[in-house]
Parts: C-alpha cells; sequence; structure tokens
C-alpha cells in the first residue's frame, strides 16, 4: 500500500527521517555512503555502478511521488559497489515546476542526509551556453546561479555556499577523464525552456549552462553538511544558441545516444569517491 506522500504538519527533518528509516526497512540496508539523483540522460548509471540490492517504488516512500517527466524513473534503488559502499539512487526527483513546493524538490536530499550519505552526486540534462560543447558533453558544475527565486531553507539557516560543489570531488573527476569542462549552472523555474534573452541574460550574469534542477537540491544538501557534486549533460543548445527550435524530444534523444558513455564516465567517477 502506497505512504501518504504529504507533509501533514511534519517538518521536513522529520519527514526526511521518517523516508528514511522506511528505506532501511525496506532495503536491508542500515545506512547508506554516497546518494546520487540521475537527471535527464543519467539513469544507465545506476547498472554501472554495482550490484542493486533493493529496488523500492518511490511512491511507497514518505513524501515521495512518481515522477511526472518523461525520463525520469519512479523508484528509490540501494546499489553496493565493488569497493563495498552503499549508494542510494533517487530516480525519483520531483522539479520545483511541478508545483508540489519547495520542500518536496529538496526532500530526496535530505532523506539521503538522514539516510547517512555524505557525498550527494548531482547530474541533470541541461542547455549549453558555450558553443563548443555539442549535445553529448559532460561539463562539471563549478558554481550555480539560482533563479527560481526561492530556497529550500526555512527561517534563520545562513549557509555558506562559496565552496558548495566540491573542488576535491571536481578534482577525482578529472583524473578519470582529463577533457572535462567545467561551468556555471543557472537553475531557471521552468517547465517552459527559456526564451533567447533570458539566454543572453543568463550569459552576461555569468552561467554556462541553464537547467530546470540541482541548484535547490545542491543548497540542501550543504545545509544538511554533504559533500556535493555536480554534473551536468549538454542536451542542447540553449535557446538563441542553437537556430533550432528545443523539444523535450530532442533532450532525451540527446540523452540516449550520450547514455553509455556519459554513465560509465559516472560510475568511474563514483568508483572513486
Amino acid at each position: 500500500m502506497s505512504q501518504t506522500n504529504t507533509y501533514d504538519g511534519a517538518t521536513p527533518a522529520a519527514l526526511a527521517a521518517e523516508a528514511a528509516a522506511f528505506l532501511a526497512t525496506a532495503t536491508g540496508v542500515p545506512s547508506h555512503d554516497i546518494a546520487l539523483v540521475l537527471g535527464s540522460g543519467w539513469g544507465g548509471a545506476a547498472d554501472l555502478i554495482g550490484e542493486v540490492t533493493a529496488t523500492v517504488n518511490a511512491a511507497d516512500v514518505p513524501g515521495f511521488s512518481a515522477p511526472s517527466v518523461p525520463g525520469h524513473v519512479a523508484t528509490l534503488s540501494s546499489i553496493r559497489t565493488p569497493g563495498g559502499k552503499n549508494v542510494l539512487v533517487l530516480g525519483a526527483r520531483t522539479h520545483f515546476y511541478e508545483g508540489k513546493g519547495v520542500r518536496a524538490v529538496a526532500h530526496g536530499v535530505r532523506t539521503a542526509a538522514a539516510a547517512g550519505a555524505k557525498t550527494m552526486v548531482l547530474t541533470n540534462g541541461c542547455g549549453g551556453l558555450n558553443p563548443d560543447w555539442t549535445p553529448g558533453t559532460p561539463v562539471l558544475i563549478s558554481d550555480h546561479i539560482n533563479l527560481t527565486a526561492t530556497s529550500p531553507l526555512e527561517g534563520a539557516t545562513f549557509v555558506d555556499l562559496t565552496d558548495l560543489y566540491s573542488s576535491r570531488l571536481r578534482t577525482l573527476a578529472r583524473e578519470v577523464d582529463p577533457t572535462l569542462d567545467e561551468g556555471v549552472y543557472a537553475q531557471f523555474t521552468g517547465p517552459h525552456y527559456e526564451t533567447p534573452a533570458e539566454v543572453q541574460y543568463a550569459k552576461r550574469i555569468g552561467a554556462d549552462l541553464v537547467g530546470m534542477s540541482t541548484a535547490l537540491e545542491a543548497i540542501a544538501a550543504r545545509a544538511a553538511g554533504m559533500e556535493v557534486f555536480g554534473i551536468s549533460l549538454v542536451t542542447n543548445l540553449a535557446a538563441g544558441i542553437s537556430p533550432e527550435p528545443l523539444s523535450h524530444e530532442e533532450v532525451l534523444a540527446a540523452g540516449a545516444a550520450a547514455g553509455p558513455r556519459i554513465s560509465a564516465l559516472l560510475a568511474q567517477i563514483i568508483a572513486r569517491l
């Protein structure tokens, strides 16, 4: 039977603790070391990380619901790496544009922290502002610009985001693939794609990548004390950078084409964490 996936007056921390306890029982894994959110194009990485020891329907876990976006899976999985670490794979990402509130967006990250994870790996499919980054190019996230006009933090919760995206983990990733570039990711609210003028605005304020996820999750992860690693897959050139119209089908197609290569890359990086 599915759980009631509402807060019902519970604080975000309390609901995350409830979800983590549910997962510990459902997966048989009392604590996880690493958490991983798989965005568009990255789903194949789960099969390469290690042995899947348990899979749970997202709708059964307190505070979670099945994703409404094509290309995202409706499960949470526990995977044991060859090195003996337990990875919690959050396939059911909630996007801000789904209208469920910022608490729901950050719930997966908070659950991962409550489940013991010390490292948060965030992936996404995004639009690229650098014309040299053709569709299928992975780019490390060095920083972000939050254009959602909100925060996952509540009250007087002051968190330093100076080094939000771990330089240590970016260095580790470049040991796996020295050709990896890095850039600044700007999160828009969506669900519509950005206009060419908005893309130029983002470029002028320092963005290299634009998308509809990740930044709010990263803030919540830092507040929870986790080390954050972010990597984007450029699935299309952003509006006005490319003369072609944008479509979600293009995003899925680019992700599918790049899937085997980027999945292997991510699995190699996770093996070193």
